[in-house]
């Protein structure tokens, strides 16, 4: 019995639920500023003379990044470990987060930007890696569910609290508030988290073989960033709620920070009930619906009737979050081991391109059509592919794994 207390191995499993939680903290760290900030936006436009078109790229940066960096991460979370690239991650969207709290003009505030953006991709890749790697498997749906709950509160907590700073102090002391925040997440999460010793990569171990980019020689890796449609629609629906709401009821900015408020709100209940169910039932499938719900919910954004209106926001913009935190622990079942973190990565370059493609291609056919309806029938119509991939990905999944517990029982056997 004193052997199993004093194994390292155990006492992190027994321990799994502080490391979550430091997990937690550091995730709501950097989604306090992530979304939170755009309260701010206004101001940074007036102080730095801002045009919409460089407004645009200023908050577009975040896609742009998340290209370039989504793969390295993933790929340095396999070979150095998830916390420390986590906590160098956090560490630079710091630096950023100051950085644009000190920029003089429209250049230093857009690399400022990139260099906060780019730090927080890094340290998200990490944060789904974790989770993925420390939560039991018949948790990890929750354990994500949660952690997307837990965010979706950080940014509904994180635009007042920026707001109410810059009203008293100025958009600049907000920005450095921010970075203070993330710099407690660091903190918390260096201090409280350890990685299962089973997974630190070691030279010369035996996984070690097949190399850094292994995970990325199998082709259906690279039918994982098509993924990244799952919320697509969420995401652009987020950016043309108050235009959409402004041109068919004639609501202003306030009555439309307030539906997206909600939408956010209602994620924080849909996502821990995402989790529960993916847990109990089979993941794929469990995903699927929740994305084969937003076709419905895509198609309620044409009514004329604010009330139907307002429920079909809220309802695709909050499965749309629950849908992405679920992506991670069910693209983790297509392998296994430390590919996990190469996994995350591709996943989240996934977000990133659709992040980017998905408010410009809603921009695009709302110039082209006068209207917001060809907008919302693409984005059904790729609720309807996204879910379909998710079915063709479970398939592959069900019979990998099979053929690897057929090839592990054989060599117990022998």
């Amino acid at each position: 019995m004193m052997a199993d207390n004093t194994n390292p191995t155990l006492a992190v499993q027994r321990r799994w639920v502080i490391y979550y939680l430091a997990t937690v903290v550091a995730m709501m760290a950097m989604q306090m500023s992530s979304l939170g900030f755009s309260p701010l936006l206004p101001d940074i436009q007036r102080e730095f003379d801002m045009s919409f078109s460089q407004i645009g790229t200023f908050t577009g940066v975040y896609g742009l990044v998340a290209l370039v960096v989504s793969i390295p991460a993933g790929i340095a979370a396999k070979q150095y470990g998830e916390k420390r690239v986590m906590c160098v991650g956090l560490a630079i969207l710091a630096v950023g987060l100051f950085g644009l709290s000190l920029a003089e003009n429209f250049g230093q505030a857009i690399t400022a930007r990139a260099v906060w953006i780019f730090g927080y991709r890094l340290a998200f890749v990490c944060v789904m890696t974790a989770i993925a790697l420390t939560a039991p498997p018949h948790l990890k749906g929750m354990a994500m569910g949660i952690l997307g709950a837990m965010s979706s509160l950080a940014t509904v907590v994180g635009a007042p609290l920026c707001a109410g700073i810059a009203v008293s102090l100025g958009w600049r002391h907000a920005i450095m508030a921010f970075g203070g925040v993330a710099l407690l997440g660091l903190f918390v999460f260096y201090a409280f988290y350890r990685q299962r010793p089973e997974v630190i990569v070691k030279p010369g171990a035996g996984d070690d073989k097949r190399g850094a980019f292994s995970a990325f020689r199998l082709p259906i890796v690279w039918t994982i960033p098509l993924l990244g449609l799952t919320n697509a629609g969420g995401f652009a629906a987020t950016f043309f709620l108050p235009s959409a709401l402004k041109a068919e009821f004639a609501l202003d900015a306030a009555a439309s920070a307030q539906v997206i408020s909600i939408a956010y709100i209602c994620a924080i209940v849909v996502n821990p009930i995402g989790g529960y169910l993916a847990d109990r039932y089979n993941r794929w499938l469990v995903l699927a619906g929740m994305i084969g719900l937003m076709i419905p919910a895509s198609l309620a954004m044409m009514s004329h009737n604010l009330l139907v209106f307002k429920i079909a926001a809220a309802a695709l913009i909050s499965l749309g979050l629950a849908s992405t935190n679920q992506l991670y622990p069910t693209v983790a079942e297509l392998m296994r081991g430390r590919d996990v973190g190469p996994l995350m990565g591709v996943t989240a370059l996934g977000g990133g391109i659709f992040g980017y493609l998905g408010p410009q291609a809603l921009g695009w056919l709302r110039d082209w059509s006068g209207g917001f309806v060809a907008g919302w029938w693409a984005l059904t119509i790729v609720a309807v592919l996204a879910m379909c991939l998710v079915l063709m990905l479970k398939s592959y999944a069900e019979r990998n794994n099979a053929r690897l517990d057929a090839g592990l029982a054989a060599g117990a056997a022998r």
